[in-house]
């Protein structure tokens, strides 16, 4: 939300959507975790590099943090990893898809993150790419993990993340002519009017279009 803008309760200049106003905390950017990652997470990554060779160039960081193993992958060599992970490593299900806003983030804006189980090996890695909002697109995953279907296009709804190959990459949640994707931290809280029994609430004057 800009400087500008207000939200519900008279919120503003934060990213905080509450209305409270009080709850913003910066976060930390980590780099890559050091050797040994621990657990089963130096095995995956061990997998990882002896199946795919070019994983030097495609994976740009790898994370371990609050228990998790994290895999930064570049957009253009998204599906060639998905499909190492899924027919080598053994990863048979990606439980889904969900967007992340970074405004400050220049030219990685728009992440998707995808949690991936393995039923053989009982493990679990996430991968996470970057976009720009100037350009918001990032491969679908529906011919790895065909659950991702749904997923995909709520993201695209809320986030605006366009899945190029998605099959039928249309808004689930919201109408075909709806303007902007809500889950944005830009996106203008009580940005449509609100009707009530006997009143109705209009919507803010600042409004902006987000097509």
């Amino acid at each position: 939300m800009s400087e500008d803008q207000k939200g519900m309760f008279g919120a503003a200049g934060t990213g905080d959507t509450s209305g409270y106003g009080g709850l913003v905390r910066t976060a930390a950017s980590t780099g890559s975790t050091e050797r040994p990652y621990g657990g089963y997470f130096d095995d995956v990554a061990d997998d990882l590099e002896r199946a795919y060779p070019d994983f030097a160039d495609a994976i740009t960081r790898v994370v371990v943090d609050r228990g998790e193993l994290t895999l930064h992958i570049k957009k253009s060599r998204l599906l060639e990893v998905a499909f190492i992970l899924r027919d080598k490593l053994k990863f048979e299900m990606c439980m889904g898809v969900s967007g992340v806003h970074y405004p400050d983030r220049a030219g990685a804006e728009l992440v998707a993150l995808y949690p991936l189980l393995s039923l053989t090996k009982n493990q679990r890695v996430r991968l996470e790419v970057a976009t720009s909002e100037l350009d918001p697109h990032i491969p679908s995953l529906v011919e790895v993990w065909a659950g991702n279907n749904w997923h995909e296009r709520e993201t695209f709804d809320m986030f605006g993340i366009i899945f190029d190959g998605h099959p039928g990459l249309t808004r689930i949640l919201m109408p075909d002519d709806w303007n902007g994707h809500p889950q944005r931290k830009d996106y203008p809280l009580g940005g449509i009017a609100v009707e009530y029994k006997g009143a109705t609430t209009p919507a803010p004057s600042n409004r902006r279009s987000y097509r």
